[in-house]
């Protein structure tokens, strides 16, 4: 089987390398169009080496973002479509960036990119069920081409590791992009509620809030926190590696209602027990209190007292680590991945 492979981010982007790396695990050949970064101005070029190279393959996947080169591609090829679809773009940019309101003429033009990408694909990808109902709820479509596999990583980069970095305090970590629905502003009051208990926050990258949740930090004199620049994975994993919990998201907006996130799935993969909002998509995967800490959205109270919590319990946190893991061998390495994805790829192949 031939596997064109064509999105919208480039070779280093964590979605897009799994997810060659898993249908290459399945010994699945892979032709990737790939652009250099994530700017908009190289679709013409990927659309150009589409329309060359797709004869030569059997189905054409697309991969993040591609709400935007989907219905060109189906213009290109009537090879069959499957769409990695990954996040949707109405929920991204009406709730989460509220780049438009809902009912606006901007948010019913994110929700016909959705529409289409979808009704041209033959097959679209989503990581939970409550996703997939909610997606198809937006875009009044049926549910029957929309599959359900779970986010996953790459276990050779994170995995279980002793850290060399000891340290005294409890230690909690969290990383990310500081996109409105992670909640950053949630997880430094709750810092601050913990300055006198031993703890302390190391909290990794940049994003859209970052300018306010810094000046935040600056207002309620955060003295627990230190914020560390964005890293390469590699590091990454060496300072989630010295942390003793680690933070999911926590924010209160619609789309935070919907995802399970990156970060989540990376720290069950590094054996740490995670932290985070309670929501439909989680808990279709993990358990509270099992493989999973939830607590209630923007609530630095509830946040702090967890944290507390499995400070004062190393033996629930070790129970949460432990079968957190379970879970990621189960459900969120490449192997995983690399079969979810043959087995739509081919069920798509019968029906064409």
């Amino acid at each position: 089987m031939k596997v064109l492979y064509v999105a919208g981010r480039e070779a280093s982007y964590s979605r897009t390398r799994n997810v060659i790396q898993a249908l290459r695990h399945q010994g699945i050949d892979v032709v990737p169009v790939l652009p250099p970064d994530r700017a908009f101005r190289n679709y013409p070029r990927l659309l150009w080496q589409t329309l060359f190279k797709a004869p030569q393959c059997d189905v054409v996947l697309v991969g993040f973002y591609g709400q935007l080169l989907v219905p060109f591609v189906r213009l290109l090829t009537w090879k069959p479509i499957v769409f990695d679809l990954y996040i949707g773009t109405y929920e991204t940019m009406v709730f989460d960036r509220q780049k438009a309101n809902p009912g606006s003429f901007m948010a019913k033009v994110y929700a016909l990119a959705d529409w289409l990408s979808y009704k041209m694909s033959s097959a679209s990808i989503l990581d939970s069920q409550h996703m997939i109902g909610h997606f198809c709820q937006i875009i009044r479509s049926s549910t029957s081409k929309m599959h359900r596999i779970f986010l996953a990583l790459d276990d050779s980069v994170i995995h279980p590791r002793e850290s060399d970095q000891p340290h005294d305090d409890f230690l909690v970590h969290f990383h990310g992009e500081f996109s409105p629905f992670h909640g950053v502003r949630v997880i430094l009051d709750a810092a601050k509620l913990l300055e006198d208990q031993g703890v302390t926050f190391q909290i990794v990258g940049k994003g859209i809030t970052y300018a306010e949740d810094m000046q935040h930090g600056r207002d309620i004199g955060l003295r627990n926190v230190r914020f560390v620049d964005s890293v390469p994975y590699a590091e990454l994993a060496v300072l989630m590696a010295r942390a003793d919990v680690c933070l999911g998201i926590f924010g209160d907006n619609a789309r935070a209602k919907l995802v399970v996130t990156n970060k989540v799935i990376e720290a069950i993969g590094m054996a740490k027990p995670i932290i985070t909002r309670r929501n439909e998509p989680v808990q279709e995967l993990l358990t509270h209190r099992e493989s999973v800490y939830l607590v209630d959205p923007a609530n630095p109270r509830a946040l702090a007292d967890a944290i507390l919590e499995l400070k004062d319990r190393p033996e629930l946190r070790q129970s949460i680590a432990q079968k957190g893991y379970e879970a990621f061998l189960a459900n969120c390495t490449l192997p995983q991945l690399g079969k979810g994805l043959e087995q739509i790829i081919r069920s798509v192949l019968r029906r064409s």
